[in-house]
Formats: C-alpha cells, sequence, structure tokens
C-alpha cells in the first residue's frame, strides 16, 4: 500500500451551508492566502477551488452566493505559494465553450509551472445552464464531449483539433500551452454516470458524499470498467474524509468528526489506503482562520507521516 496524499477543499471561496464554518462569513483574500500558504508548507498535495455562476433564490438558502471563480482563486493563490497543486473541484465546464476554458486553464498552468489538475463536473442547478443557453437535460453527454474537445485543446497543439456534435474547431491557435505535457483530469462525481466517466475519460476519480463503506464497491466498479475498455494508465482514486480534529477538542465537533491523538487518526486514515484510494480530501472542524492553520499544520507535522 502506497502512501495515501492529501489536499483540502479551500474555506471561504464557497460557503454553502452544508459544510462552511461560521467564522467563513466575514472571511476573505487574507485569509485564503493564509490557509494555502498553510498548505503549501504543510505538505498538502493540492488546494481545491468549486465552481458556479450564479445561484438562483430558491437555493441561494441553503448553498448561499458566495461562490468564488476557481480559476480566479487559483491564479491567485499560485502566486502565493511554490508547491502545493491547483484543484478545481470542480469545474462545470459543460458551461462553457472549451476553447475558453482550455485559455483559461492552461494559462494557470503555464503561470504556475506546472500544477493545475483539472477537476471536472456535470452540475446540478438548472437556472444556471438555462441562462447560459446549455441544456440542462442533456448535460451528461455535454460533459462527455467537453472532456474530449479539452482533451485537444489542453494537448500539445497549438492549433488543436476536434469535430463533436456540440463543439467543432480547428485552425485556431492558443498560446500559451500548459507547462504539463498532460494536465491531470479528474472527474467528480458518484452516480453511475459519473463513475463510468470517470473509469473511461479521467486521469482520476473525486467522488461526492461516498461514506468510505461504500467505496469498495465503487472503486471496484472503476476498475471493471477501464478493464473492459483495455485502458492501463493508472487512475487517481479519491475520497473525502469525514471532518478531522487533531487532539481533543474542547467544543462540541459534531458526532461525525474523527478526533483524537495523531496514530489514532492515521490509524483511521489509512483504512481508505487499504481499499484502493490514492489521494484524501481532508476538512477540518475550526471556529477561526487560526485554529483551521493550526489543525493543518499539526496534521501534516504528526498524521501524514503515518499515512
Amino acid at each position: 500500500m502506497t502512501a495515501l496524499s492529501y489536499g483540502i477543499q479551500l474555506p471561504v471561496q464557497s460557503q454553502s451551508t452544508m459544510y462552511a464554518e461560521p467564522w467563513e462569513a466575514a472571511a476573505g483574500p487574507e485569509d485564503l492566502l493564509a490557509v494555502a500558504r498553510t498548505a503549501d508548507r504543510a505538505g498538502f498535495d493540492y488546494i481545491a477551488s468549486c465552481d458556479h455562476v450564479a445561484i438562483p433564490r430558491r437555493l441561494a438558502p441553503a448553498m448561499s452566493t458566495v461562490w468564488y471563480d476557481p480559476v480566479a482563486t487559483l491564479a491567485f493563490l499560485a502566486a502565493a505559494t511554490e508547491r502545493v497543486r491547483l484543484l478545481s473541484h470542480v469545474a462545470i465546464v459543460g458551461l462553457r465553450h472549451p476553447l475558453l476554458t482550455a485559455k483559461q486553464y492552461a494559462t494557470l498552468d503555464h503561470l504556475s509551472a506546472g500544477r493545475l489538475i483539472l477537476g471536472v463536473g456535470a452540475g446540478h442547478v438548472r437556472e444556471e445552464f438555462e441562462v447560459l443557453g446549455v441544456d440542462f437535460e442533456r448535460r451528461g453527454a455535454v460533459l462527455d464531449e467537453t472532456i474530449d474537445a479539452l482533451r485537444a485543446a489542453l494537448g500539445a497543439e497549438e492549433f488543436p483539433e476536434h469535430h463533436g456534435k456540440r463543439h467543432d474547431f480547428e485552425g485556431l491557435g492558443q498560446r500559451p500551452r500548459p507547462a504539463q505535457d498532460r494536465v491531470p483530469l479528474w472527474v467528480g462525481g458518484s452516480s453511475p454516470a459519473a463513475v463510468r466517466r470517470a473509469a473511461l475519460r479521467g486521469d482520476g476519480w473525486l467522488p461526492q458524499g461516498d461514506p468510505r463503506e461504500r467505496l469498495p464497491e465503487q472503486i471496484a466498479r472503476l476498475g471493471r470498467l477501464r478493464a473492459e475498455a483495455g485502458i492501463e494508465e493508472p487512475l487517481t482514486v479519491g475520497a473525502i474524509t469525514e471532518p478531522l480534529y487533531v487532539g481533543t477538542p474542547a467544543w462540541d465537533v459534531g458526532r461525525r468528526t474523527l478526533t483524537g491523538p495523531p496514530d489514532r487518526l492515521a490509524e483511521s486514515l489509512r483504512a481508505y489506503g487499504a481499499m484502493g484510494v490514492h489521494q484524501i480530501q481532508v476538512r477540518f472542524r475550526c471556529r477561526s482562520r487560526g485554529e483551521l492553520t493550526d489543525q493543518m499544520a499539526a496534521f501534516g507535522a504528526d498524521v501524514a507521516p503515518d499515512l
């Protein structure tokens, strides 16, 4: 079993009531910078930013309308970090023309010296698709073709070529090219269609809300689908862990939170590696930016070496 890498979804940049901590409501760019720099120092493999264009009123009470643009956010943080990778988790790439997406993310990869991981997903907010003129009911098929188009547009060719049902382009050049020979493309989602998409089109899989007991079945399906398709390249399998708190909390962190000394947390998290997971996305319960960065530093120093 290889060591697990670990990354984090950035706070502040998306503030759904499902996971945002109260302190994030008044936070801003300086807090994002502090968290990104801590991740860089503490050995985190990536920092991640979400993607929504606009939230309808019916969903705003639950989702909020705070959703920073991932390209702008990750570019801002790239300039303040040195080694941590930059993940869109996830970009709803079907909302945009693939040449536009490729221009933005190729530039980000170029400016960050090859640190981009492009995470993509189908999206779920009907009004976003409708206002941008994209067919919500066919968003899965749109994403499939967009991934294929992005493979071409983010490849080595200055003048990429793609001919599909929705997008058709050739003879149009884009520079700068990505710094990486192949930008890793991770597919998000846990539905049967999303898992199949990850298996057949992705370099990695980003589950969405799968509890750890469901992961072995999903991972086995990924393997079967790739084997049946004759795909031999490795797939980076991810997992989102339970909320964490390193040490014994002096406040109510919720019953689902994993707490305790570093060795106990590491033992619990190693179970992900045993089932075939390669990278875990961690989230820490915290009451302030300072508590979050302290937790991240403690995790990197005392938990991660035993993963």
